[in-house]
């Protein structure tokens, strides 16, 4: 890894920002960002796996802290989707689980030393290239956000029948006269595009600006004794806000999920 001091911040940041790709033989659209991909699926694992030790040791005694945590987390979970969902909590409280504590843990990525992570990734790993923050990566994001409106499609089907989803579809919400047919459609498919792409776009957003605040904040570490004190000075005070970040986009993203969801259980 070319440490900050031996490239020029362009080059840097450029260096950082690149993925580890593979890419298929029909081309580039078949492309795979592998680190993307794996640091996933090793997050997941540790996330979900910890949680299900934990439920298998719980006892209806005295809690320990882990499994008091946990229990915080799930009746946390169940509060957010009683509010907005209606119908069995059982639909929805696990999806939103499952995506508060993903996003969350991809999320937290952002807070490990973009430098000595890089030491990691090429000594270890014997990558030179690897992105660690899944969410920073408009793929990710895209997929959860596409996922959930795959479920929201099927949910709106289910509860209302695949006719009576089309007759919403043609005849709402404006009226069911022929006449305004195409208005309704043309409205509700807006606002069903508009869906993933807000629901993507936003964590996105927020996760890559704050990487790129990181990697700024690191290059002082090239100015000398100085700026490395200054740099690790602003570093600290940006993590302790960034927790705040990390933490609010899981929550809003699982927040959307619950309501997008949730309005496909309702009839208009």
């Amino acid at each position: 890894m070319a440490a900050a001091s031996e490239l020029n911040p362009t080059s840097y940041i450029q260096h950082h920002l690149t993925f580890l790709t593979k890419t298929g033989e029909s081309g580039g659209f078949w492309s795979v960002n592998v680190d993307t991909v794996v640091t996933s699926i090793v997050l997941g694992v540790i996330a979900f796996g910890l949680m299900w030790l934990v439920t298998r040791k719980a006892t209806a005694g005295v809690p320990t802290r882990t499994q008091a945590f946990v229990e915080l987390l799930i009746d946390f979970v169940n509060e957010q989707v009683k509010g907005i969902f209606h119908g069995e909590i059982k639909t929805i409280a696990p999806l939103a689980l499952t995506v508060f504590v993903w996003v969350l843990m991809m999320n937290a990525m952002d807070f490990l030393p973009v430098d000595i992570m890089a030491l990691f990734y090429e000594h270890v790993l014997h990558q030179r290239t690897w992105r660690g923050v899944p969410t920073a990566d408009v793929n990710t994001t895209f997929a959860l956000a596409l996922s959930v409106f795959g479920l929201m499609i099927f949910y709106s089907i289910k509860v209302k029948g695949l006719g009576g989803w089309i007759h919403e579809l043609f005849c709402s919400p404006f009226g069911s006269n022929p006449l305004l047919w195409v208005f309704n459609l043309l409205f509700n498919a807006v606002e069903y595009l508009s869906k993933p792409l807000s629901h993507s776009l936003r964590l996105y957003g927020n996760m890559y600006a704050g990487e790129i605040i990181f990697l700024l904040l690191g290059l002082w570490a090239a100015t000398g004794a100085v700026g490395v004190i200054f740099g690790a000075v602003l570093s600290l005070g940006w993590s302790i806000f960034h927790i705040l970040i990390v933490a609010l986009q899981a929550y809003i993203f699982m927040m959307l999920t619950i309501v997008y969801v949730a309005m496909a259980h309702e009839h208009h």
